[in-house]
């Protein structure tokens, strides 16, 4: 069986390798206060941020270029934002602790498990509960609520809340 060929070419890996140890030794260790050094950090990797959002030093970002972060926004302790695709985190919105937002997934029917991406949109006032796993292709309405630990395999409307796996509508 052959390898399968990686989709990011030498600049993106050599981006990705120099983000990573960017965040690891500039970031990752500051006090939470030092969040404007965070995002300004960010920002010099290509994030979109409006205002003043929070990322907590222990988060693990992906690719920054593919993150936008609106004011007010927080992403929590050991958040992994795994920014294959682009994720918008909209204005007031939380991603709890320990929650994983995954845009990029395989395509399994072939075997070939060719990479697939797809956006995920958080809407503005969300909550996302702690270890929550949001898979690609999800948006997240305005005020809707994911509980802890859920499994989010579908679009959640605005105002509503959802827990459990796969997450089903609980009110």
């Amino acid at each position: 069986m052959s390898k399968p060929k990686s989709p990011w070419g030498p600049s993106h890996r050599a981006y990705k390798l120099f983000w990573q140890f960017v965040w690891g030794f500039f970031c990752h260790l500051t006090p939470k206060p030092f969040n404007p050094w965070r995002l300004f950090v960010l920002q010099c990797f290509g994030c979109r941020i409006s205002g003043s959002p929070f990322v907590h030093q222990t988060a693990k970002i992906e690719n920054p270029k593919n993150l936008e972060i609106e004011d007010k926004a927080c992403i929590g302790a050991n958040a992994v934002i795994y920014s294959l695709d682009k994720i918008c985190i909209g204005k007031n919105s939380i991603v709890a602790q320990e929650s994983y937002l995954c845009s990029g997934t395989h395509e399994f029917e072939s075997g070939k498990f060719d990479l697939i991406t797809k956006p995920i949109v958080i809407e503005e006032n969300v909550f996302v509960g702690a270890r929550a796993f949001i898979l690609p292709g999800i948006t997240l309405g305005k005020h809707s609520i994911v509980g802890a630990c859920s499994v989010v395999t579908k679009s959640v409307d605005p105002g509503k809340k959802v827990a459990g796996n796969p997450a089903k509508s609980i009110a």
